[in-house]
């Protein structure tokens, strides 16, 4: 059965959402089992979320909409505002007469997942801009639709049943090589596509396809973990490094502050190749084919990469929990507050939506504390949050 969440995430984007979120093997404290963001949309109208949030539009106006979250947030920072907004929340429900819903640790992960992944997809691009670059690009030079254009190279028909970047990606490099000889001899400069350019070609390209659009090929997801081996078996990682880890002779694809969009990567791969050519001449390299379902799992393990924050200090967090307050109910090794539990004793709280789900189930409890009824409140930024649950995870191992 198809949720209205899951509804969603197919027409918002165009193809349906069925990207794994992983935490980066070597910077996990704790394996994190792999988040389903399509799970996470169900846990997100199953639990009442979207009786008062909207995505894109479709859901509550009670509160902000979640679709126009204006950066993409880690797993962290998402659980540090799940938090701080709980009073708010509850304060809500209980105005609509919404039971306070409990929440586990795997629905926890795939509903911080989905809050991930909401612009994953990007918006449908411009026709009419399309078609401008169709023939200011030169692509009709070489490349024929319908009547129109070159027979130099294949017609790009087909194209336009996939409606996706990730396959433009994948045929513009595996083809171009060829394409930059073919240009070459016909005197045309190599095109660099910025911004939406690439989606605004696509939408042009699915305008004057005649070739039907196949509905499950219209779907490209990708899994981060699969394209963490597509990485190394393609042997990017001799040039490349992920978060300092690999080769220096290109830009490292996980540098602080990037997360790859679908356009953003397939231009990216198009106006660079020129340079990885030349420099895996140098390293006695051949380019490596990619399929479409390989590229889309490259996306999706680059995407995910910054998805959890640095690793939390178990240090720092025995130090946040004593500043925010929470010794003052909590006792720790039978010190501190006598009015909560001890938080030594706490247990299932192996992974870090385990302390989230935790988290969430313990505030309505937190919620009716006497001394949490003056708006006292103890607000976590992303840090405390990956500190603290960095100090909960140690308890455990003690």
């Amino acid at each position: 059965m198809i949720t209205a969440l899951s509804r969603i995430l197919v027409f918002a984007g165009g193809v349906g959402v069925c990207l794994l979120l992983s935490a980066p093997a070597a910077r996990a404290q704790v394996a994190e089992p792999m988040q389903d963001p399509l799970a996470g949309s169900d846990v997100f109208e199953s639990k009442g979320c979207i009786r008062c949030h909207a995505i894109n539009g479709i859901g509550g106006t009670v509160a902000p909409d979640l679709g126009q979250i204006s950066r993409r947030r880690s797993f962290y920072e998402l659980a540090a505002t799940t938090w701080n907004h709980l009073p708010l929340m509850g304060e809500g429900m209980q105005a609509m007469g919404i039971e306070y819903p409990g929440m586990d640790a795997r629905e926890a992960g795939d509903l911080i997942g989905f809050l991930f992944t909401l612009d994953y997809f990007d918006a449908p691009g411009d026709v009419t801009a399309g078609k401008a670059l169709y023939t200011e690009k030169k692509c009709a030079v070489c490349h024929r639709i319908g009547d129109y254009g070159g027979d130099a190279g294949p017609e790009l028909d087909y194209l336009g049943q996939y409606g996706s970047p990730i396959l433009v990606a994948a045929s513009m490099w595996n083809h171009g090589s060829r394409m930059s000889e073919a240009m070459e001899l016909r005197g045309v400069d190599r095109p660099d596509f910025q911004g939406t350019e690439i989606l605004d070609l696509i939408a042009y390209l699915e305008s004057v396809s005649t070739v039907p659009i196949e509905g499950p090929l219209y779907v490209l997801p990708g899994r981060a973990e699969s394209g963490r081996v597509v990485f190394v078996e393609k042997r990017c990682n001799e040039c490349h490094s992920v978060q300092g880890v690999g080769g220096h002779i290109g830009p490292d694809l996980a540098e602080q502050g990037r997360q790859w969009g679908l356009t953003e990567f397939a231009a990216a791969m198009w106006n660079k190749q020129p340079e990885m050519m030349e420099a895996a001449r140098k390293k006695g390299m051949r380019l490596p084919q990619v399929g479409a379902v390989e590229m889309a799992d490259l996306v999706a393990y680059l995407y995910s990469v910054e998805y959890f924050d640095e690793p939390g200090d178990a240090e720092r967090g025995e130090q946040a929990l004593l500043d925010e307050g929470c010794l003052g109910c909590h006792s720790l090794r039978g010190a501190g507050g006598i009015s909560a539990t001890d938080l030594a004793t706490v247990s299932g709280v192996e992974s870090p939506a385990a302390v989230i789900a935790m988290l969430w189930n313990h505030s309505l409890v937190m919620g009716g504390a006497p001394d949490l009824q003056e708006g006292t409140w103890p607000m976590l930024s992303a840090a405390e949050m990956a500190d603290i649950t960095a100090f909960l995870q140690e308890l455990i191992e003690e």
